[in-house]
């Protein structure tokens, strides 16, 4: 069920709501993300201006990515819909000195506040977990400015991540909560790079995210058949 006035599912928000307490147990159900988020963050860093950059994570859960940005010296704002995971990531801000701001709001309702107002727009993990990922795509290129670069990781839709992402990684080696994942929400390279286009974004770059649950490592790879990271960019207007 959606929340009214908003490009949210209760049910998804509610799921993670649920978990929030143990967001930063980094051998908990959180584990995966925790191993990828250096990754993540590696990816952005390095891809554009991040010191002094205004940064927003828009489904930022605990502030694994907000932290990490933030002390690469950008000014980060986080938002989500679980209050729980909002609490959650202040305290543990708090607990390491850390300087971000957290809002309990809507990335649209944020929209008409601050249309163009981050350098910096990244979604992990959510946008295969809305109901309308083109809408929200549009959202978010309203909250950047012209120039500025988006940067999305999700999962593709094919036999290999259902397998993969589903199958292993929920049911076989329960790295992640079952029923974390739906199949047909799923979104494909092409698809997200066409969404992007409909709302004045071009696909600078997609590459695969690879995690060896053997190893508990992840690395960057040129095949995005499973996990994948994109990098966006807003175009200048005149």
């Amino acid at each position: 069920m959606s929340t009214p006035g908003t490009n949210a599912d209760r049910s998804e928000v509610g799921k993670f709501d649920s978990l929030s307490n143990r967001f930063w147990d980094a051998r908990g159900e959180f584990r995966p993300l925790h191993l990828l988020n250096p990754v993540r963050a590696r990816f952005v860093c390095e891809r554009a201006p991040i010191a002094g950059a205004r940064v927003l994570d828009v489904g930022c859960g605990g502030g694994l990515l907000c932290e990490a940005l933030t002390r690469a010296g950008a000014a980060v704002t986080g938002i989500d819909l679980a209050p729980g995971m909002i609490e959650v990531a202040r305290l543990h801000a708090a607990e390491q000195g850390l300087d971000i701001t957290y809002e309990l709001v809507a990335a649209e309702d944020l929209l008409a506040r601050h249309a163009g107002g981050f350098d910096v727009v990244t979604c992990m993990e959510m946008l295969e977990h809305v109901p309308d990922p083109q809408q929200m795509l549009v959202t978010l290129a309203g909250l950047v400015r012209p120039g500025g670069s988006m940067f999305i990781s999700t999962l593709n839709r094919n036999l290999k991540s259902f397998l993969l992402a589903i199958v292993a990684a929920e049911y076989v080696l329960n790295l992640i909560p079952r029923g974390t994942h739906e199949y047909e929400r799923l979104i494909r390279p092409s698809q997200l790079e066409r969404w992007g286009r409909g709302a004045g974004l071009s696909l600078r770059e997609i590459a695969g995210l690879q995690f060896n649950p053997l190893t508990s490592s992840c690395r960057l790879s040129r095949d995005p058949s499973v996990n994948y990271l994109a990098h966006l960019e807003r175009a200048t207007t005149g």
